[in-house]
């Protein structure tokens, strides 16, 4: 039997959040765990789909202006996460979580949905979203999206440019930005303090408290970046060893 369940306030300790659900008692978990009950309160929804039982996706969404990306907008839905499990792709399971969002928005008289994609990360493809009804409206560096399912003519939303000029700002050493949003960011900080220990860098850590604070990140992803001497060194959690490639080309520019 297939279901779709929402994941609320009163049934996330039951539930889970669909990611590190098999570890609930990882810091990484605990985070999420209170980042999500706070949001809860600024309107995000969760939905898992179950097949008899068994989690095979979900979706994470909530209004635009409290959205942890950098983007604006008004009136709008946007997606933060949607995400299949393995072999439960192509099943048409991301296609009826996508329509929960766009019919709830629908409910909601908003003006439409909007979804951050990239080609070159674990977000989803454009393609997808197109074939679904929704439009390409802008970019951001290295390959990032914004995309956008309109239901009326006002204005769609946009990404707020200027992530080389905030980056520059954080000139000395590893600046980590991140956010709990994400469970698997808290190990990541882990491994780079690591590393920036073992090569004797300067490394600060400035944790992400709202959405505002988001919307300023210096990637269009923001809830988590790292810049090294004041330029963007990735965006997403690395391994060491990726780590210290990253670092070393760096270096030698």
């Amino acid at each position: 039997m297939l279901e779709i369940v929402d994941v609320t306030a009163d049934n996330v300790h039951e539930k889970g959040f669909f990611c590190m659900r098999s570890k609930p008692k990882s810091e990484g978990y605990k985070r999420k765990l209170s980042w999500l009950l706070k949001r809860f309160e600024e309107g995000l929804k969760l939905k898992v789909i179950e097949e008899d039982g068994q989690p095979k996706g979900f979706i994470e969404y909530l209004p635009i202006e409290h959205a942890w990306r950098t983007v604006e907008g008004e009136n709008y839905l946007f997606i933060h996460c949607l995400w299949i499990v393995g072999r439960s792709k192509g099943k048409g399971y991301g296609k009826l979580l996508l329509n929960e969002c766009l019919d709830d928005a629908r409910r909601s008289h908003k003006s439409g949905v909007a979804i951050m994609t990239s080609s070159q990360t674990w977000l989803a493809d454009q393609q997808y979203f197109i074939k679904n009804g929704f439009e390409l409206v802008d970019h951001a560096p290295p390959s990032f999206e914004l995309l956008v399912h309109r239901f009326d003519d006002k204005p769609h939303p946009v990404f707020i440019h200027g992530w080389e000029d905030r980056a520059a700002a954080y000139s000395e050493g590893i600046t980590v930005f991140a956010s709990d949003q994400c469970p698997y960011i808290y190990d990541a900080i882990a491994t780079i303090l690591e590393v920036a220990e073992e090569r004797n860098l300067q490394a600060n850590v400035i944790h992400l408290e709202s959405a505002q604070n988001a919307k300023q990140a210096v990637s269009a992803y923001g809830v988590f970046n790292v810049t090294f001497n004041g330029k963007l060194l990735t965006y997403h959690p690395v391994h060491k060893r990726e780590l210290n490639k990253l670092l070393d080309q760096a270096l030698q520019l």
